[in-house]
């Protein structure tokens, strides 16, 4: 962990849907530089504390706070331009555009923050070094591999220079191998780059790869074992 700065914090989030319970009163921390896995069941509210803390959803309680700001209570307008502008986002499904290549993928949140077209790619080509990408930037989706699709993912998310970059089930459509490289990949480019990594996942493997791992069930979270260090992750049996 690079810095003890809290970069986001929840504090007594509640939110229910009807008459189900998915958080029930949760507090969480996070530091600059740190890789927090949210592990938990289908179902125990793991996804929903994510939609939270990335103010995707408001809670129905409790307040959330991005570098001392608090931002649950925001419009919708500025929660989706700190979604634009502090916040990356990887899916399980990578979930680029088919139409566009894989330059422009990774360049779109910069073009919908304003930057021009130009720019915007200039930036995104960036990353296609340092990611094991060259030679790929006019490939799109449909031409790609999963394990590569994931990296224009995860160039996508940094490429806005984020406090925070959320992972939902970012290996989930990989074989293990595939997976491996993704999580190691995506941990060493978002400490580069200084920013807080934030995985749901129901993977003990992938969740070794973060600093701190902690377990929802029944919207609440309980203490979990602590992982070994990302640099071991995946070593036993080799």
């Amino acid at each position: 962990m690079s810095s003890q700065t809290v970069v986001l914090s929840g504090t007594g989030l509640r939110k229910s849907f009807g008459p189900t319970v998915a958080l029930a009163g949760v507090d969480l921390v996070i530091h600059r530089g740190e890789a927090l896995a949210i592990m938990g069941p289908s179902g125990s509210g793991k996804s929903t504390l994510l939609h939270c803390l990335a103010g995707i959803m408001k809670p129905d309680s409790g307040e959330v706070h991005l570098l001392g700001e608090r931002i649950d209570r925001l419009g919708e307008r500025r929660r989706s331009a700190l979604r634009r502008t502090r916040f990356g986002f990887v899916f399980q499904f990578g979930q680029l555009l088919p139409e566009l290549p894989a330059d422009e993928n990774i360049a779109l949140p910069l073009m919908l923050g304003g930057l021009p077209r130009g720019q915007a790619v200039r930036r995104a080509r960036e990353w296609f070094g340092p990611l094991g990408l060259a030679g790929m930037e006019g490939r799109r989706p449909g031409e790609l591999s999963g394990g590569q699709a994931q990296r224009v993912a995860i160039a996508r998310a940094l490429v806005v220079r984020p406090a925070v970059v959320f992972a939902d089930e970012p290996t989930g459509a990989l074989d293990q191998a595939t997976g491996h490289e993704t999580m190691r990949l995506l941990v060493e480019a978002t400490r580069h780059n200084d920013a807080s990594l934030v995985v749901v996942t129901h993977d003990p493997q992938v969740a070794r790869w973060c600093d701190h791992v902690i377990e929802v069930r029944d919207g609440r979270v309980l203490p979990y074992a602590t992982p070994a260090p990302a640099s071991m992750a995946g070593t036993e049996g080799r």
